[in-house]
């Protein structure tokens, strides 16, 4: 069945990729991002985010972030 009245996406991206120092937060390498996805809710986004975190958990470089698009594309709306 059909819901009438579907539920308001809440769009995040998961990304990745090895980072110039552990200071900060700037990619080594722009071409080599990892990008993974866009996702409807922060549980599926979380979901893969942690396989991805754990696939490069020996690499002390390589990380992956959630961005949370919805706050980008409507920031006066209410936090979720």
């Amino acid at each position: 069945m059909v819901n009438p009245t579907p539920d308001k996406q809440l769009l995040h991206l998961v990304i990745g990729g090895e980072l110039s120092s552990l200071e900060g937060v700037t990619f080594a390498d722009l071409d080599k991002v990892d990008i993974v996805g866009l996702y409807p809710n922060y549980a599926a986004a979380y979901a893969v985010w942690k396989q991805k975190a754990q696939m490069t958990v020996d690499s002390a470089q390589t990380r992956y972030f959630i961005v949370h698009l919805h706050r980008l594309l409507e920031p006066e709306a209410p936090k979720a």
